[in-house]
């Protein structure tokens, strides 16, 4: 028998502390921290993951990145070097390996006038030792990390502004060196891996469609573009957002801007099975980046002084309008 995962560990930045949320069956409503981090004096964090255990963080600044235990001690860090003097426009990212032996850390050196191209660097999670370097050939501001569910394989999302958006996959043990795969494409985003890891959707980098791939191949399952939504491609675009809520549906999100220049959102769901339109939804988020569906059938929204809601159960579409007269 395959063991249950892990509870979900989310975490939020708040009032220079770093608070770590348990998304377990049993949460729901709005969730209290389970554990508080505070970082180092005069760290700026810019991303951050916990252990399952609770028992040590690891952030990013735009200088390095730290390991700390739940008592504040210092575990390990490692710095950026050379040192960059350049504070905007770089936001170096960190993830944890499915088996949490391994920290995976993206390098945005390009735009931190570091020299040559950006670099992404794996650490023994013990004592950070760096166990493989890969030199990349991008020019990224940023990038998300998405570890597959089943294989443990890291996918890295880098996005370079107006150049677009380069996805690469590296696979491999803690004691053997990673491969590197990037897939053929400059303009599409990776939004999520499914739930069981068989595949992942992404989204035009221009917002004219959204995509679902085999996982690991990438080839292309299905694709939607705006007018399948049964929007005008000219006033309406996918946001890069949504996921899968479960491993049969996936939430795409379609956004614009109405005549009185009032920026509008919607969520629909898909049926990923056959490729199809499963119905609009409506969820209460004040933008479209805040709903964040778990793959469990369950979705995060902010709530009151910034601690994620969760909310379980399939959500409902919208109730038809009242008939005229």
């Amino acid at each position: 028998m395959i063991p249950a995962p892990p509870p979900k560990v989310v975490t939020r930045h708040r009032d220079g502390q770093i608070h770590a949320y348990v998304v377990d069956s049993s949460a729901r409503g709005t969730l209290e921290p389970t554990a508080i981090f505070q970082p180092r004096a005069g760290d700026e964090v810019v991303e951050s993951v916990v252990r399952h255990d609770l028992d040590q963080v690891v952030y990013t600044t735009l200088d390095g990145v730290v390991c700390l235990t739940r008592a504040g001690d210092l575990v390990w860090s490692s710095q950026f070097e050379p040192h960059s003097d350049v504070r905007h426009g770089h936001r170096p990212g960190c993830a944890l390996s499915l088996d949490g032996r391994t920290v995976w850390v993206y390098r945005p050196d390009a735009m931190a006038g570091r020299g040559g191209g950006d670099e992404w660097v794996v650490h023994d999670a013990e004592n950070g030792v760096i166990l493989a370097r890969r030199e990349l050939a991008t020019v990224g501001h940023g990038a998300s990390h998405h570890v597959h569910p089943a294989d443990g394989s890291v996918y890295l999302d880098i996005g370079e502004g107006q150049d677009g958006s380069v996805i690469i996959r590296a696979t491999g043990a803690i004691d053997s060196k990673p491969e590197f795969v990037t897939y053929p494409w400059s303009d599409r985003c990776l939004i999520d891996l499914a739930p069981s890891g068989q595949q992942f959707m992404t989204v035009d980098h221009d917002q004219a469609d959204v995509t679902f791939h085999d996982h690991p191949n990438g080839n292309v399952l299905f694709t939607l573009p705006v007018e399948a939504f049964g929007y005008d491609p000219e006033e309406c675009f996918v946001e890069w957002s949504g996921g899968y809520l479960t491993d049969d549906t996936a939430v795409v999100t379609l956004g614009g801007e109405s005549q009185d220049e009032e920026e509008w959102f919607r969520h629909h769901l898909i049926d990923v099975r056959t490729g199809t339109l499963s119905g609009e939804f409506a969820v209460e988020v004040s933008n479209p980046y805040e709903l964040v569906p778990l793959g469990d059938g369950s979705w995060l929204t902010d709530g009151p002084g910034g601690h994620p809601v969760r909310w379980p159960g399939a959500p409902k579409p919208p109730a038809p309008p009242h008939p005229a007269g």
